[in-house]
């Protein structure tokens, strides 16, 4: 048996970036940091990061530019290898998270300020249901 998946949890470190392969394929990068705290050998908390390469192609792509830096995100999807090689020459490696599914994680607080909006709403209507928001002589 083979298996090729991978999930991650994590903060984005920059806004991903859009563009269009020679295919037409829309494609978004982005970085991903997941880190961990744990007690040393010597006692002390230290933090350890592990940095994602993340590519998003077509829809998903779109969602990626939707992100900001700094959102919390979860991907699902399979790690790929790719080598290149650059002008000097040198041949490099790389290993990147193909992204098949993904979605922002909400702090709780966010998603309670949300559902105390959509209360609000459905308690009082659509501001455009209260005759105090028309526009011109009434």
């Amino acid at each position: 048996m083979q298996k090729n998946r991978i999930e991650l949890a994590g903060y984005l470190v920059a806004k991903p970036e859009g563009r269009f392969l020679p295919s037409g394929t829309k494609v978004a990068n982005a970085k991903l940091k997941e880190s961990y705290r744990f007690v040393g050998g010597d006692g002390k908390t230290q933090t350890h990061a592990n940095w994602h390469s993340l590519v998003f192609y077509g829809e998903l792509a779109d969602v990626a530019t939707g992100y900001e830096k700094d959102h919390n995100i979860y991907v699902e999807g399979s790690l790929q290898q790719r080598k290149f090689t650059p002008a000097d020459g040198v041949t490099r490696t790389v290993h990147e998270v193909h992204v098949r599914s993904c979605h922002q994680i909400l702090a709780v607080d966010v998603i309670k300020r949300e559902r105390a909006d959509d209360d609000d709403i459905a308690t009082h209507g659509e501001p455009h249901d209260d005759p105090s928001w028309s526009v011109g002589p009434a």
